[in-house]
């Protein structure tokens, strides 16, 4: 089976790796070869970190060795399955899935890695509604056990029975979710993030103090740490679909977290967000 991932930042990167150390070949592409050459940077960082531990299947340099890049979206004609992890953009997105609808296969399958924007939306910019399903990585994909499927109003069952096969193949465990904004992960998860930027803004505890008292209830990681990890334009993109979509102001994104991506301060990957990164 070939896959292909479209957007090589830190989910497309993960998902290749992925795949490639479960044995599938890759077509990994993005728009341009710097951007390809960090998320072969950041595949090899990922493989050098797990060979020592012995996590690895097959030697890193054979996994590594499946995933082909590519800034031609024509390179994906032959593949079997798309997952498309560009930015929490539904323009972007639906542009995107056109474009692959026009060169893939008439039998490959095209999965969004989106977070919250709805399947049957980006599906109706293709003629092949029911191949399209939402495919939601949890971040880092090669390290976290969970995807969240989603099922788009069009999708058909046939789809949906290969994409639980792939997500086994991938050695994840599949959750299926409704085509509602956010679906299950950031419909839970995002408004305690936000809620957690509120208390911060609002001084009712440091960052270090909300997230120590989070990590107390049993959360492996604190929420505003968490923010960083996602990336809080990520996490602002998802809110504003959220409140958009449900049409409810109890997901207004936090002042203070527009602010910060305002400022550029968008987490782990700029070196700052609510904590700074070395």
């Amino acid at each position: 089976m070939q896959i292909g991932v479209v957007g090589a930042g830190t989910m497309g990167a993960g998902i290749a790796q992925v795949a490639a150390t479960a044995g599938l070949q890759v077509v990994l592409v993005d728009v341009g070869i710097e951007q390809l050459k960090r998320g072969q940077a950041r595949i090899t960082e990922s493989l050098g970190r797990l060979e020592p531990k012995g996590r690895l299947p097959r030697p890193a340099a054979e996994i590594a060795g499946r995933i082909r890049t590519s800034t031609a979206m024509s390179d994906l004609a032959k593949v079997d399955f798309v997952i498309e992890a560009a930015f929490e953009d539904a323009a972007v997105k639906a542009e995107l899935f056109k474009k692959l609808d026009a060169v893939c296969k008439p039998a490959a399958i095209l999965a969004s890695n989106t977070s919250s924007i709805s399947i049957t939306k980006l599906a109706a910019a293709t003629k092949r509604a029911d191949q399209v399903v939402g495919m939601h990585f949890m971040n880092p994909v090669p390290v976290m056990g969970y995807v969240e499927l989603i099922k788009g109003l069009r999708t058909s069952q046939s789809t949906m029975d290969s994409t639980k096969e792939l997500a086994k193949t991938l050695g994840k465990i599949a959750v299926e979710s409704s085509d509602s904004p956010g679906f299950i992960a950031n419909r839970v998860l995002m408004p305690m993030i936000n809620e957690a930027v509120f208390a911060l803004s609002e001084g009712v505890g440091t960052a270090e103090a909300i997230d120590t008292m989070m990590k107390g209830l049993n959360f492996p990681m604190g929420p505003l740490a968490l923010a960083d990890l996602i990336g809080l334009d990520v996490c602002l993109a998802i809110l504003e679909v959220m409140q958009r979509d449900l049409g409810d102001p109890k997901y207004r994104p936090a002042p203070l977290l527009r602010q910060y991506v305002e400022a550029g301060w968008l987490g782990r990957k700029s070196g700052r967000g609510f904590f700074s990164y070395g």
